[in-house]
Parts: structure tokens; sequence; C-alpha cells
């Protein structure tokens, strides 16, 4: 992306509509953010545009979040030569299921973020290069932050 090329919020969330009419389930924007829910099957190909069409070159957060009935993982990624953070969250994973694609192969950062999430939900990053705890003992029966782990069980 040259200096030519910048965007600003409106555009970008335009463009990035555009190229995914059928998997941005919600987009909003405000000064200097985008806002989108997405289904979980695109993510990896959004994730390959912001990188290389719109020069998002940091991941600043990746988490997960326990909706009782499904999961939804968040990402904070920053275009600082646009000066905007796109927040994605990944909606509906399901319970069962719980696995969505890495985005660590994109952006380094990503590694640690996702191996905690891991670690703390069991959300599983599809394609990361080291999928293990990072945290928690490798036997560890459980996942802390899941609000159907049992906060007075006693561990081992």
């Amino acid at each position: 992306m040259t200096e030519n090329t910048r965007m600003n919020e409106e555009q970008m969330a335009e463009k990035i509509n555009a190229a995914f009419p059928e998997g941005i389930t919600s987009i909003a924007i405000s000064p200097r953010r985008i806002f989108m829910t997405i289904n979980k099957d695109i993510l990896l190909k959004l994730c390959n545009a912001l990188k290389d069409e719109f020069g998002f070159e940091h991941v600043s957060c990746v988490c997960g979040v326990d909706m009782k009935t499904h999961f939804q993982t968040v990402y904070h990624i920053s275009s600082y030569s646009n000066k905007v953070v796109a927040e994605i969250v990944v909606d509906n994973i399901p319970r069962d299921k719980p696995e969505v694609d890495s985005i660590a192969p994109l952006w380094g950062g990503a590694n640690w973020h996702e191996r905690e999430t891991y670690d703390m939900y069991g959300i599983i990053f599809k394609g990361h290069p080291k999928m293990e705890r990072i945290l928690l003992q490798d036997d560890f029966g459980f996942f802390p932050l899941r609000k159907d782990y049992d906060v007075g069980r006693r561990v081992a």
C-alpha cells in the first residue's frame, strides 16, 4: 500500500463489505474503527485481504468469549498507515466443535494470543503452528474461562 492509496474507515468498510457479501453479518464504523461480525468460514480470506489489500500490519488482540450456547473469537487488527483498527468478531462457533482458522501464519503475533485462547476456552485454531497449552500444564483437564466450569472444583 503506497502513500497515495490511503483509505479512511468508510472507504475500507465499503470495499470489504463488497468483497465478502455472504460472510459479513454486520459491519459498522466509527472514527478510526471498523467493527465486523463474520461467519467463521471467511476469517482467513478476510484477514488475507486486510493484510495484502488494506495494509493491516499488526494483531494486538485475539481472545475468546463464551456465550453459553456458542463461542466467539474477537480480533483487533491495526493498519498503522491508515490509522484504522478492525475489530472482527467470529460468531457462532459451536460448543461441540470449537474450531476456527488460525491467523498466526499471517501475523506471527497472533501465535501467543491464539494459544492463550485455546488454553482458557478450548477453542482450536486450525493451521496454528503449535496448538498447545501456554499457561497451564498439558494434562490440565478443563478450560477455566468456560462458563460451564465449576469454580469450586479442586485441581489434583
